[in-house]
């Protein structure tokens, strides 16, 4: 008995670290993360300073929170990334991988693009840095022409362009989601047969030249 209510205590509080995270996000794209009090996120949630402070002592515990939270699945993705071969199939999910989780974290993103000085300031802003590195190294080959590489890496600037850029032209937001995603595959595409030749332009990611003898 006392493991279920344990177990439903610790759910209870997990879903209140979660309503503080949103509604901080919330607050600090409205209004600026300066501009906003742990005093005004405990009012806009409707409990006492004293409870939201049982989660978080700062803006930057919750802030970063929400940055380790919401790119967990990038992190998984690098991991992940780095045990798979450089086949043109391991590229592209990388590149639908990254998709998803940049929509998923869409809130996240917006905010640390409209407020790129506090993210600078905060350790979010290197730990960001290091996410990209990380997904540089796992989606280029080592070995492949600069041009290749280039193009794989602006896959993944597409892809967050595709978030920003693209919101302000007309169109359907699904349909506007799938055309980015089709110009990041197609840059890797193009990058891989442009280090990889011999596979030909109909040959899938690990099949090799039919031999014509």
């Amino acid at each position: 008995m006392s493991v279920t209510m344990d177990g439903t205590k610790q759910q209870r509080r997990g879903n209140t670290r979660q309503r503080i995270q949103d509604v901080a996000l919330e607050l600090f794209a409205e209004q600026g993360y300066e501009k906003t009090s742990l005093r005004e996120i405990a009012e806009r949630l409707d409990v006492t300073k004293a409870a939201l402070y049982y989660h978080f002592k700062t803006k930057e515990e919750i802030l970063v929170s929400v940055f380790e939270d919401l790119t967990r699945p990038i992190e998984d993705l690098i991991e992940w990334g780095k045990g798979q071969p450089h086949t043109l199939e391991t590229k592209q999910e990388i590149v639908r991988r990254y998709h998803k989780a940049l929509a998923d974290a869409e809130p996240l993103f917006r905010f640390m693009q409209e407020n790129q000085a506090t993210v600078r300031e905060l350790r979010i802003g290197d730990t960001f840095k290091d996410r990209m590195r990380g997904l540089r190294n796992i989606i280029i080959d080592p070995d492949a022409a600069l041009t290749d590489q280039i193009r794989c890496i602006s896959a993944l600037f597409t892809l967050h362009a595709g978030m920003f850029v693209m919101q302000d032209v007309e169109g359907d937001p699904r349909e506007k989601r799938e055309a980015v995603l089709e110009v990041a595959v197609d840059l890797v595409t193009q990058a891989h047969r442009g280090s990889h030749p011999a596979e030909g332009p109909d040959q899938g990611p690990d099949q090799a030249p039919s031999d014509a003898s």
